[in-house]
């Protein structure tokens, strides 16, 4: 099969991901082998190219916002029929057994597999995953709207829990890329105002379009005060802007898995009068379930620029350069 390897972490100007030729993955016991369709680029595949994330593995394939097809069932696995369309997503699989997956917080396992990070991903024709951990996938999405929504999506909509909004109420994004302009759906499907705080023209003009109703530069002061606000932007600079625009009580969540030194805060002119900042660690697979009923039911929907599976590197360059209005998606088959 084919498959867009890094064999070393390297800038992305320098086009790191080889196209290579790998046997096609066989699945193991409970797995499914899922050929695949298209696969989506978010920023967490950019910071495993760049080394901002530790080496796990000599070789890896990224990728972890796939859309696919079953093409093998390994032994044992039963839940989905062949051919069918299922998506798989960052959290690769948990152990099942520790403390945190004992309690519901499986996105806190001790020993958890990563798609793209410590297991091979969607920058390929194939790969496998434990089917416990794929996602049927609702008729209503096509493959490309669907993909991003398995990480931006899902990662999204925890940082919304995560920041405690509730519905009517004032909503800040510092950022808008792939996971805000999905969040800001569905946060105004909930009748919450949207504030967006963005570098770039093109980031600032979608927010417009999708109805924000106020955009401002990165570090711009919104005209009220926030219940609720997410970072999505990897720039620690910007945490103690967010928590200033927080109102009395309000909640800023850090969305990124990697994001800058954040400098020193001040207790009163951040913190005090019970401001809360909260970071968001990947998701559980309620998380996505629920992203997935919501994209449905509202309908969701992702502004995506295609582009080759050979082109991965132009779509991380692109990414990397704040030139992708939306999400990129490659497309694979």
């Amino acid at each position: 099969m084919r498959a867009m390897v890094l064999s070393s972490p390297a800038p992305i100007a320098t086009a790191p991901l080889r196209m290579t030729e790998l046997p096609t993955p066989e699945p193991g016991p409970g797995e499914v082998q899922v050929d695949v369709e298209v696969c989506g680029v978010c920023r967490t595949d950019l910071h495993v190219v760049e080394g901002d994330l530790p080496v796990r593995r000599p070789q890896i394939i990224p990728g972890h916002e796939i859309v696919g097809r079953v093409g093998r069932l390994g032994p044992g696995a039963h839940r989905f029929a062949l051919g069918q369309r299922v998506g798989v997503a960052w959290l690769h699989a948990s152990c099942g057994h520790c403390a945190y997956c004992q309690r519901g917080a499986e996105n806190l396992c001790l020993s958890p597999r990563f798609t793209g990070w410590t297991e091979p991903g969607g920058y390929a024709d194939a790969l496998c995953a434990p089917e416990d951990f794929v996602y049927a996938l609702p008729d209503g999405l096509s493959d490309r709207v669907a993909a991003p929504m398995l990480c931006a999506g899902i990662i999204g909509y925890r940082a919304l829990m995560r920041s405690a909004i509730r519905p009517g109420e004032a909503l800040g994004l510092y950022g808008f890329g792939a996971s805000a302009h999905i969040v800001l759906q569905i946060a105004r499907h909930w009748g919450c105002k949207v504030y967006v705080a963005t570098r770039g023209d093109r980031h600032q003009a979608l927010a417009r379009e999708m109805g924000a109703a106020w955009v401002g530069g990165a570090e711009a002061v919104p005209p009220v005060k926030l219940r609720g606000a997410i970072l999505f932007a990897p720039a620690g600079e910007l945490v103690p802007v967010a928590l200033a625009a927080l109102d009395r009580g309000g909640t800023l969540a850090v969305a990124g898995i990697h994001v800058s030194d954040i400098p020193p805060l001040n207790y009163q002119a951040h913190l005090f009068q019970e401001r809360s900042l909260r970071s968001v660690t990947a998701n559980t697979r309620a998380d996505g379930e629920a992203l997935l009923r919501l994209a449905a039911e509202i309908p969701l929907q992702a502004r995506t620029e295609e582009f080759p599976l050979e082109r991965a590197n132009d779509a991380l360059y692109r990414l990397r350069h704040d030139q992708i209005s939306g999400a990129a998606v490659l497309r694979v088959r």
